[in-house]
């Protein structure tokens, strides 16, 4: 099995080829030989490593499509002479763009590896993002989100597909749930940021919502340069582009995450940039039947969501909360929301009942928003922020999961 190298001046300490001296890690030829105590060693080097950087690229991927809620509420709309449908519009161009690159960019990453693509992109749409600051007018408002969208397109499925190259199905629930956490960290830190950066407002010459822009896409391109120098690629090329990495995979490391791959799925090849995905097996993953009424039943509780990451603190600033407050109390339904997720994980991993516990997400979301739409009306302002909060809480308990059994690499839905 040989494998490629980054950097030829090292090819010696990266050739990772097994060959008949691995004999001494096997007692035949199908069972393995390494200690329990050295696979949970290796996992939790990949832990500590890959897991969370993927998870910080996603919090800062959220962060750049949040902040648009907190700009909202420091004057964007009026400084830029824009109205809610340009607002909305804008919105559903950043997501068109995300549809149409979503599959190129991970063939992409199939090709280029995450060590080189992940780290990239991230560094591409931080700097996007950073470019919202010079917004003038509509028309700008528009090329900017579209941007945006495009350079975001593929980021969490190729992170998810990066996570498969390391862990066995039954370990992706938590991991991915995990993985997600930094969306949802995004959602819930946002606001955070947002209520204390908008006392800048007028500093060296500029608004509220610039200065939220510039900072947060700044500190999206430090995590991209970080990504760049830290990221490990795939238990067969785990060292990093740039540097030695946080940690080191020796090559027992590197045989034990490769063969427990392999016994999980016999028909997997490890590696990042193993596993070919030929446009056949991209026409039968849509076109499959079991796909398109969880596909239905996603884009309806997304629908009815996605909305609220948008105008959340507004909606507060019509309740008659200051910006500020507003900010700050959007953040809680957000962080609750953490611990839906993390619940219905659990639940899918220890009960392998992917399907069941995505449609079991989804049914107590629907009952949050039919009790929401009944009381509403009947309630005051902290009600009705209550009402808001417990529709954020339970409005994407699904994601993770669905992520998961929804690749034909899962096999979940059952």
């Amino acid at each position: 099995m040989a494998h490629s190298n980054d950097d030829p001046s090292n090819s010696e300490k990266q050739d990772h080829t097994l060959t008949t001296d691995d004999s001494e890690y096997l007692s035949d030829n199908t069972t393995p030989r390494w200690q329990p105590s050295e696979e949970k060693k290796a996992i939790r080097k990949v832990d500590t490593t890959v897991l969370p950087l993927l998870f910080l690229g996603l919090l800062v991927f959220q962060l750049d499509r949040m902040n648009l809620a907190s700009a909202l509420t420091g004057g964007l709309r009026q400084d830029i002479a824009i109205d809610q449908s340009t607002v909305n519009l804008g919105n559903q161009m950043m997501f068109l763009g995300t549809v149409v690159l979503e599959i190129p960019f991970n063939l992409i990453l199939q090709r280029l590896g995450p060590r080189k693509w992940i780290a990239t992109q991230v560094l591409i749409f931080g700097f996007i993002a950073t470019l919202q600051v010079l917004v003038r007018d509509r028309n700008g408002f528009l090329v900017v989100r579209s941007m945006l969208g495009l350079a975001e397109a593929g980021y969490i499925p190729g992170s998810i597909y990066t996570l498969s190259t390391w862990y066995q199905k039954r370990e992706l629930g938590t991991r991915v749930a995990i993985f997600f956490f930094g969306m949802f960290g995004g959602n819930a830190l946002s606001p955070i940021l947002a209520s204390g950066i908008l006392h800048l407002d007028g500093a060296q010459g500029l608004t509220g919502w610039q200065w939220i822009f510039i900072l947060e896409g700044v500190f999206t391109m430090v995590v991209g340069i970080l990504l760049l120098l830290v990221l490990p690629g795939s238990p067969d090329e785990p060292r990093p582009l740039l540097t030695k990495g946080l940690v080191t995979f020796n090559k027992q490391d590197q045989y034990i995450l490769q063969e427990r791959l392999v016994q999980d799925d016999s028909e997997k090849r490890v590696g990042a940039q193993g596993m070919a995905i030929p446009w056949k097996l991209v026409r039968q993953t849509v076109l499959h039947y079991k796909r398109w009424p969880t596909l239905l039943s996603s884009f309806c509780a997304f629908s009815t969501w996605s909305p609220l990451t948008t105008y959340t603190p507004s909606i507060y600033v019509d309740l008659g909360f200051n910006r500020i407050a507003a900010n700050a109390l959007a953040a809680v339904g957000a962080s609750l929301a953490l611990v839906v997720v993390f619940c219905f994980a659990r639940l899918s991993d220890r009960t392998n009942r992917r399907g069941y516990c995505v449609m079991l997400a989804q049914v107590c979301y629907l009952i949050t928003l039919v009790v929401a739409r009944q009381v509403q009306p009947s309630v005051g302002r902290w009600g009705r922020w209550g009402v808001w909060t417990a529709v954020n809480t339970f409005a994407v308990g699904y994601h993770p999961i669905h992520n998961t059994c929804e690749s034909p690499m899962f096999s979940g839905w059952h």
